[in-house]
């Protein structure tokens, strides 16, 4: 998995590519998180729109960062979720959790609303 991070207004943009499967990528993405929190930067949107596979371990890693955010005051936000990805989502009932949008405009006009 790789991680390319934007910034747009005030959100930062962490787009995953390749396969999401927990493990090292786990590690890596919490480093990240931690990194923006301590730069106060909390708004944070996850574009899967180049995540080609995501087992369990991925999906927890998504559900770490949620919980990472949410204790640090701030927000996790998924956008261009694929469909396989979406399914998952919906079969493990995680889609509820999860605040979801097609592009990442939305997802970064949402913080604002």
């Amino acid at each position: 998995m790789k991680i390319k991070t934007t910034e747009k207004y005030e959100a930062v943009i962490l787009e995953l590519k390749g396969n999401v499967m927990g493990g090292d990528d786990t590690k890596i993405f919490n480093e990240q998180l931690h990194k923006l929190i301590e730069e106060d930067k909390k708004q944070v949107v996850i574009d899967l729109s180049s995540v080609k596979f995501m087992n369990s371990s991925g999906l927890g890693m998504l559900i770490g960062g949620l919980t990472t955010l949410k204790k640090a005051d701030g927000t996790l936000k998924l956008a261009r979720v694929t469909d396989k990805i979406e399914s998952l989502l919906i079969i493990t009932k995680l889609i509820t959790i999860f605040d979801s949008y097609d592009n990442v405009d939305e997802a970064v006009q949402s913080f604002s609303s």
